[in-house]
């Protein structure tokens, strides 16, 4: 896994770096920020430890240049303790904050955070890309043909109704549905007998059982339903 770190002062540097060194790890050190603007595009890094205070500019510069182009995790590295500091470098998009002086075994356990989260993206990208009945979006996962589901570590029953009204919407992602076709589709065999209010009813269940703060199936007023598109 490719690591920059990017810290002015050279001993703390060069004291992450051993600490860091294992086989799987390969590490870039930067001590300011032009350096680690040149070397951002070349080194193509998976985790970056961050030190706000550079001598040439901020770290939250350099973490806002991160986030604007990538989803690359970044742990910041700082003297400042003060909460605005923290909301600052939260709201920027940091991943995680570390206030100096810190214990180099916990910065490596925050590390080994960051890099499970990375090793489970890329395991769930794989599946999906070679499963197309297997759905993973944010810390939802379906798996339809084992008919599992679950909403992070929390397993979801779904009715068969909720089950193929769900598919529906996740092979149609981006694509506004009407309530004639969705009733279609989900009362294949007679669906002109089915009361309208049926629908209402399982899509009102199944944005209860799978939704949070994200919203995935959104009303298109007058025209019907759409599930929201993965950015």
């Amino acid at each position: 896994m490719k690591l920059m770190i990017v810290e002015d002062d050279k001993a703390l540097a060069k004291g992450i770096e051993l600490a860091l060194s294992e086989k799987e790890n390969e590490i870039t050190v930067c001590h300011d920020l032009k350096t680690a603007e040149e070397m951002w595009e070349s080194e193509n890094a998976d985790l970056v430890i961050l030190d706000v205070n550079l001598p040439d500019g901020s770290g939250y510069d350099f973490l806002a240049f991160v986030k604007e182009s990538s989803k690359v995790p970044v742990i910041l590295l700082t003297a400042n303790d003060l909460e605005i500091d923290q909301v600052t470098g939260l709201s920027l998009g940091a991943d995680d904050y570390i206030t100096k002086p810190f214990s180099l075994a916990v910065l490596r356990a925050r590390i080994e955070v960051q890099k499970r989260r990375i090793r489970e993206q890329r395991e769930n990208q794989s599946i999906k890309s070679i499963l197309p009945n297997y759905y993973v979006i944010e810390n939802l996962k379906f798996d339809f043909e084992r008919l599992c589901f679950f909403k992070g570590e929390e397993e979801l029953s779904l009715s068969r109704n909720e089950q193929r009204l769900l598919q529906i919407f996740l092979k149609n992602q981006g694509r506004i549905l009407t309530r004639e076709i969705l009733m279609e589709r989900l009362w294949q065999d007679g669906a002109e007998f089915v009361d309208e209010n049926a629908l209402s009813v399982t899509i009102n269940r199944l944005r209860k059982k799978i939704e949070g703060e994200t919203k995935y199936i959104q009303t298109v007023y007058g025209q019907g339903y759409i599930w929201r598109k993965e950015e």
